[in-house]
Parts: C-alpha cells; sequence; structure tokens
C-alpha cells in the first residue's frame, strides 16, 4: 500500500524542458554550434541531473577542458537568472498532476526531491503556492539519489510502502538504489523499463 510520494518536480510537476532547454543554448552560445547540441542532447537525456553536473560535462565531456568549482557556479548563475522568473508562472504547471496533489496531499506523505537547485525550487515553490503540499522540497547540488535516502532515513518510512514518480532514467536510478517502486511519467521513452507507467495520476490514485 503506497503512503509515501516522492515527486520529481521538472516534467512531473512543471512543463520547464522546453525552457530549461533553451536556456542552456543561452548560456552556452558563444561556443560552436555542433558541442552545444551535444550538451542539449545530454540535458534531455539526463533530465534528473542537476545544472552543476552538466555544465561540467560539457566543459571536461564535450569541450575536453578542465573547468574550476567557482566558474561552474559562475554558470549556474547564469542559468538560474534564464530561468528562475520564467518557471514561476503558472502556466507551466502541469494540471494532471497538480490536481492529484491537491486532491490527495492529506491522504499521502508527498516530497519533492529535484535536479534542479534547491534555492531556485524553493522560489519557485512559494511563487506557485506548493509548498504547503509537501513535507519537504529538496534539490540540487545534492544528488537524487542522496535526497530519496535521506527522506527515507529521516522520516522513517517503509521501502515498500515509497514510491518515486519520475520522468527520466536519473529518476528510475534514483529509486532503484534506494530499493523503492519507481512510477514512471510524462516520457514514454520510459516505457521499456521495468516499472509502471503513469499516462494519467488518476492511474496513481486508483492503486
Amino acid at each position: 500500500m503506497i503512503k509515501n510520494i516522492i515527486f520529481d518536480f521538472d516534467g512531473v510537476i512543471l512543463d520547464s524542458i522546453p525552457v530549461k532547454t533553451e536556456a542552456f543554448r543561452k548560456l552556452f552560445e558563444k561556443f560552436p554550434k555542433e558541442q552545444v547540441d551535444k550538451i542539449i542532447d545530454y540535458h534531455i537525456l539526463n533530465g534528473g541531473k542537476s545544472r552543476y553536473l552538466k555544465i561540467k560535462y560539457f566543459f571536461e565531456n564535450i569541450l575536453g577542458e578542465s573547468i574550476s568549482d567557482q566558474n561552474v557556479l559562475n554558470y549556474a548563475d547564469k542559468y538560474s537568472e534564464l530561468t528562475k522568473l520564467e518557471l514561476s508562472k503558472s502556466k507551466y504547471l502541469i494540471d494532471d498532476s497538480l490536481t492529484f496533489i491537491k486532491n490527495n496531499y492529506q491522504k499521502y506523505q508527498m516530497h519533492i526531491a529535484s535536479g534542479a537547485d534547491e534555492k531556485d525550487l524553493l522560489y519557485i515553490c512559494e511563487k506557485l503556492n506548493l509548498v504547503q503540499y509537501f513535507l519537504s522540497i529538496k534539490g540540487s547540488p545534492e544528488i537524487k539519489s542522496n535526497i530519496v535516502n535521506n527522506i527515507l532515513n529521516e522520516c522513517k518510512y517503509l521501502k515498500d510502502e515509497t514510491i518515486l514518480v519520475g520522468d527520466s532514467i536519473n529518476d528510475y536510478e534514483a529509486a532503484t538504489v534506494n530499493e523503492i517502486e519507481f512510477f514512471a511519467y510524462n516520457n514514454e521513452k520510459l516505457k521499456d523499463l521495468k516499472c509502471q507507467y503513469l499516462q494519467s495520476f488518476s492511474k496513481l490514485q486508483d492503486e
């Protein structure tokens, strides 16, 4: 029986992927297009990874250059400027998941575990009046598998009563590492995985 739900944020609660994709293009606009295309592909494939890891990947794996921690932070701050205010608009909320959350937050223990920067995540959730529905809202630079592990330990949740809902392979991996069930959502490529697929949150309500 499901008692505890850990939600990914981007692509599950907020339709933020197009905005964030365009932000990466803008962030690296001074670099050759073919290299920027590679980081865009990596970004889309790894939706659950933090901006910090994606920025490092761009420099170290695509450009073949080293980058200091300070410069990673500088790029991350610019990325925040490109996305935070725009994503605070309610038009990006996903109606299906929002309706489920509003109708069921007193039935389930709900948390957010995101690859998004935690400060930006809290800012956006406050602006969109989402904070009231969740017992915790956590993001990067902590990696998602650690966030999930911390929630399980701190709240003393039973693993067979806890699920993670996400839209990326990184979410699946975070659930698998922590030995909880994964429910895929909003990404049909995940149907190939050994997991439940939510076409709509109404299916979860029937579980």
